[in-house]
């Protein structure tokens, strides 16, 4: 089983400020952790290439794309949101983080890989089709997923996003694209204040109320998940990790633990084994506890191995 891990030195100089969540502390974290546990030994690394302004246009507006890059000339520092710093070194932190998804696509397509998990920052899946939000400046996961669809013509693409908060981003770009499928959990009601509860066309959201347990967190996606999952028979996964829903992290009021995060890795697996030859690509959304994050990202990672 070969996984491969992408990141890049340049997602680490994304800076942000001293009370921020976001820092590059975070994959230090994750590096120390894999380093500690014996999981670098068997993984295969890679450096992110830049994203392509076609890639990054797929799912967002140029109009927006264009702005954002024109922010940077003019500005040293700019806040596109309330919670999203952008710096000089972001641009190519973000280019990175999008890059990155695209080369782990390629990888799994190839088979030079059969996962791949991309440790990046800033994380993506707030980032709407024209909207950069919630430390987010572009969509990640969205821009992997539109590289498969475009350059391998697969046809249907599943995205699970076990974060805590609701990726609207992802939701605001593929929302009635039937070559998706969306299976979300979030805390509810939390911010970003969206995402509805319930089956919503090619959307299974999860609302999790706090204090949900991971045995109510499995009991949901047992439920609600893996029956459309099996219906809709993936080409291939992606993965919007987020593991601030783990009870150390005080970004979320959830009271789960990496071995609920190793879980519904293993369950979402099964479905990859069964229907898209194995293929899946993860990347890293939310967690912001250093030790809670390492574990659950090393977790994580042992499922998919």
């Amino acid at each position: 089983m070969t996984i491969a891990f992408i990141s890049h030195a340049a997602c680490a100089l994304h800076e942000t400020t001293s009370y921020h969540p976001d820092t590059a502390e975070r994959l230090a974290a994750i590096h120390d952790r894999l380093i500690a546990s014996g999981l670098e030994m068997v993984m295969h690394f890679y450096d992110a290439p830049m994203v392509t302004l076609q890639q990054l246009c797929r799912v967002h507006d140029a109009d927006y794309v264009s702005d954002i890059f024109q922010k940077l000339q003019e500005n040293e520092r700019v806040w596109l949101d309330a919670d999203t710093l952008m710096v000089s070194a972001s641009l190519t932190a973000a280019q990175r983080g999008a890059g990155a998804v695209v080369k782990a696509v390629d990888l799994v397509m190839s088979q030079d890989a059969n996962t791949a998990f991309c440790c990046v920052r800033p994380p993506g899946h707030h980032a709407e089709h024209n909207k950069a939000m919630g430390f987010c400046i572009f969509n990640n996961v969205a821009v992997g997923v539109a590289h498969a669809i475009a350059e391998y013509g697969l046809q249907r693409v599943a995205i699970i996003d076990f974060d805590a908060h609701h990726g609207n981003g992802t939701e605001d770009i593929f929302r009635g694209n039937q070559q998706i499928l969306l299976c979300s959990s979030f805390q509810h009601p939390f911010y970003p204040d969206t995402g509805e509860p319930g089956k919503h066309d090619n959307m299974i959201n999860i609302g999790l109320p706090a204090g949900t347990s991971g045995e109510q967190f499995r009991q949901l996606i047992e439920e609600q998940w893996l029956p459309e999952l099996e219906a809709f028979q993936p080409e291939m996964i992606f993965i919007s990790a987020g593991f601030d829903g783990h009870r150390e992290d005080d970004m979320s009021d959830l009271d789960l633990v990496e071995d609920d995060f190793a879980w519904v890795t293993s369950e979402v697996k099964k479905i990859a084994d069964k229907f898209a030859q194995g293929r899946i690509v993860s990347t890293l959304e939310g967690g912001y506890v250093m030790s809670a994050l390492g574990r659950s990202v090393a977790s994580h990672i042992d499922a998919l191995l």
